[in-house]
């Protein structure tokens, strides 16, 4: 029987491979054997989850065809993979990769470091801050004084508590969108309002239109799904939607379903303006798309001189392609999983009716905390208190990322949580792995794309301030430094990975 899940093609492997950047060599710097470089970068596309664990890779011959090298070369480099224990092989079957003895399966997602790391490993890898206290206790007590009534049902509210659904109404309402209760499902976070979505609009083999780069783990989840994932590239720095090719691919692919971050855009921090929202409805109607808008950074501005636009489903009035999704998890606390979809009510209907099948309902203790929040302007205090950390620590990762790494390219965001990085010529991938080994983690830009691209990109976010900014800013240039000589692949060294 045999071991191996998926396939990899050759010419997807090869596609996969040609993404690695490199910055050439220097003088004096000893190049790897092309065997060694090849095993390295079969080795780092399953460290960082692009190749998925137990997935047969492609015949000698085959593979050697598509990168244009020796069937000695390729040969060489399945065996120095099977020595370190990253491939499999049985004669018949192929052969497929793996992961060292010892070593956790690659998670391919940006799961928050474990809390036994932390005392050790700087964690860039999540967008997400700590509680604003004293809010969510307060929240919590709130929540808990609500409760008795509630307590004696079933507790299963599959479109969402009707007093926290009628409270998101009026906050829609209050922005310019007159929104019913009817026009609202209450989730488990945004993720889990996207996996309904995609569900009942995006069945396997359906397209769906994603931002080049777009959020890891909403990627991640659309291919889980059996998506075909139909990248639109952004505008460089923050310049966010080219419209005009929106509308082409729109046209052309037909998609299902389009996927935007048009507030403080996830990874790159882009703020769509008004013409550019107005104009991407005008194009996913005019093909027949769904338009989700993720909201879960809206109110996320952290420079006074922003106005924020009106919604994307302000440039909806009839409600027929612009689905919304809001959430209370990077605006509040990342541990307060309430998310909440607004859309037409037949389209509610459908995803509260297909929700039997999946996680029932939301749990009422934190639909009631989120709702108290809401309701006491505890939520506003918050978000208040939010914005200044976001922003202290913007400008500390700023300052520090400018000294230490000063051919790294960037723009600052006037919102979100992210700096979009652009590594001087380096290798993400490589500069994810080698930080790993001088305690810093951060994802590599291949995982905000679609078949290896943004290889030379990183995302940061800003999670941490002062001393400890600086201190992420140092490792991360010791990082470049590993890579740079080298130092970062080969079978040297340890072989830990946190996604």
């Amino acid at each position: 029987m045999a071991q191996w899940t998926s396939a990899v093609g050759a010419a997807q492997l090869a596609r996969l491979l040609n993404s690695q950047q490199d910055r050439p060599a220097g003088p004096g710097t000893r190049r790897p054997p092309a065997y060694r470089a090849l095993a390295d970068g079969i080795r780092l596309l399953v460290l960082e989850g692009r190749v998925p664990v137990a997935a047969r890779l492609p015949a000698e011959r085959e593979l050697a065809l598509s990168l244009s090298v020796s069937r000695t070369t390729v040969a060489a480099a399945y065996e120095a993979l099977r020595a370190e224990g990253f491939l499999e092989s049985r004669r018949g079957a192929g052969s497929w990769t793996a992961v060292p003895a010892g070593n956790p399966l690659p998670a391919r997602g940006l799961e928050p470091l474990p809390p036994e790391a932390l005392g050790s490993v700087i964690d860039l890898g999540t967008a997400a801050l700590p509680a604003p206290e004293p809010w969510l206790t307060r929240a919590v007590q709130g929540a808990l004084e609500e409760l008795p009534p509630y307590a004696h049902t079933h507790g299963d509210y599959p479109a969402g508590l009707p007093v926290l659904r009628a409270m998101i109404a009026e906050r829609y309402t209050a922005r310019g969108i007159p929104t019913m209760p009817e026009q609202i499902m209450v989730t488990t976070g945004a993720m889990g309002a996207i996996d309904a979505i995609c569900h009942l609009f995006g069945g396997r083999g359906e397209r769906i239109a994603v931002e080049s780069p777009s959020y890891a783990n909403i990627l991640q989840l659309m291919r889980e799904a059996g998506a075909r994932l139909v990248p639109v590239a952004m505008a460089e720095g923050l310049g966010g939607w080219d419209v005009d090719r929106w509308r082409q691919v729109l046209r052309d692919a037909a998609p299902r379903i389009a996927y935007v971050v048009a507030d403080f855009h996830n990874p790159t921090g882009a703020l769509a303006d008004d013409d550019q929202r107005r104009r991407l409805v005008d194009a996913a109607r005019s093909a027949g798309t769904v338009l989700v808008a993720d909201e879960t950074m809206n109110e996320l501005w952290l420079d006074e001189d922003v106005t924020m636009p009106r919604p994307v489903c302000g440039f909806d009035p009839a409600g027929s392609t612009v689905i919304t999704v809001g959430s209370a998890s990077k605006a509040f606390w990342a541990g307060m999983r309430i998310g909440w979809v607004r859309a037409a009510p037949d389209v509610v209907r459908s995803l509260v009716a297909a929700r039997a099948y999946a996680d029932l309902g939301t749990p009422v203790l934190e639909q009631l905390a989120v709702n108290w929040l809401f309701s006491t302007g505890g939520w506003e205090q918050a978000v208040d208190l939010r914005r200044v950390q976001a922003r202290e620590n913007r400008d500390a990762l700023v300052t520090a990322v400018r000294r230490e790494l000063p051919t790294w390219e960037f723009e600052v965001p006037k919102g979100g949580l992210t700096l979009w990085v652009r590594t001087g010529g380096l290798s993400g991938s490589r500069l994810a792995e080698a930080g790993e080994r001088v305690g810093v983690r951060v994802p590599s830009g291949p995982r905000f794309g679609v078949d290896g691209a943004f290889e030379g990109y990183v995302r940061l976010p800003f999670t941490v301030a002062g001393a400890v900014a600086e201190e992420a800013a140092a490792r991360l240039a010791a990082a470049g430094r590993l890579v740079e000589s080298g130092a970062s692949g080969g079978s040297e060294g340890p072989r830990t990975f946190v996604a």
